[in-house]
């Protein structure tokens, strides 16, 4: 690993430093070249991937909150197959890490996702996004059952070589539970928080301002709940947990580190501020700077709370 005191290993893989653009808003990063240098990024996540293409969910898909947005995208996506075929080979010449995020309506949705990239260079490691309803189970979703939570990790754990993240929805009574499954059921790290299931309405038209109606709302609005949720779940699991919900700023990075993040994902914040990952990355070295610490690793788990950490 780089002596730079950026530099962090999350499963194995080094990270020039610990910022990652999230799923869903940073396209296929490749979308964002002429906005920043990738190489400059802790890693990627590339765009929700399925097994076939998906067109999305019908417009309008976005609606901006006072303190966020709300989003009804609908995991629009390429499928995995043409993913693999046009945009990872411009992918896989960056030196920056990038994650695939997969998703799917039944477990063996998944596991092939995850087959096909299997034989595709330049990835480093997957991300299940599992807030996804089970079309076999009546709609029950991956997230909120542990039984279900359980057979998606172990089946894809089954073919999966690399290492693999699971990202956890913030809709349940107890992140803890869901984080101990995951653990247990083989994820090598687990990423929170998704975003809360939310509803705008246009009291005029009294119809709902998205063509899907509900949709997911993410940005400053949600910090403090991720950062209860990442605290309560990085002091439940022993594997590693990359924090995100609201993060904006250098400081931002830091308190989800000092609440038990290895690293942290930047989502909603690229929509006003593209290249908003690294610079991101640079205020947070500053903040070392500044607090004389010498390594950002050492931030890690550092909270000093008195308040009950799971349950």
């Amino acid at each position: 690993m780089s002596d730079s005191p950026l530099a962090v290993s999350l499963c194995g893989i080094p990270l020039r430093n610990p910022v990652i653009a999230a799923s869903g808003t940073f396209g296929y990063g490749i979308e964002f070249e002429s906005q920043i240098d990738l190489n400059h990024l802790g890693g990627l996540v590339v765009k929700g991937l399925s097994k076939e293409p998906m067109d999305g969910n019908p417009e309008p898909r976005l609606w901006e909150t006072r303190a966020g947005m709300i989003n009804s995208i609908g995991l629009q996506n390429v499928g995995v197959r043409a993913f693999v075929a046009y945009k990872l080979p411009k992918l896989a010449k960056l030196q920056t890490a990038v994650f695939a995020n997969v998703f799917g309506y039944v477990t063996e949705d998944y596991v092939e996702v995850v087959r096909v990239l299997e034989d595709a260079p330049g990835i480093a490691g997957y991300e299940l996004n599992v807030s996804c309803p089970n079309t076999r189970h009546g709609g029950i979703y991956f997230s909120n059952d542990p039984a279900l939570l359980t057979e998606v990790i172990t089946e894809v754990k089954r073919v999966a070589r690399r290492p693999l993240m699971v990202k956890l929805s913030p809709n349940v009574a107890d992140i803890t539970l869901l984080a101990r499954t995951a653990e247990q059921a083989g994820a090598d790290a687990i990423s929170l928080i998704n975003t809360f299931i939310a509803l705008a309405v246009d009291a005029r038209t009294r119809r709902p301002r998205l063509g899907a109606g509900f949709g997911g709302l993410s940005g400053p609005a949600i910090k403090p709940i991720a950062l209860r949720m990442v605290y309560q779940a990085a002091t439940a699991v022993k594997i590693p947990v990359v924090g995100m919900g609201g993060i904006a700023t250098g400081e931002d990075a830091a308190e989800f580190m000092i609440a038990g993040a290895t690293a942290v994902e930047v989502g909603t914040a690229t929509f006003w501020d593209p290249a908003s990952p690294a610079r991101i990355a640079r205020e947070l070295g500053e903040f070392l700077a500044q607090q004389k610490v010498k390594q950002v690793s050492e931030l890690t788990g550092t909270l000093r709370c008195d308040v009950p950490s799971a349950g």
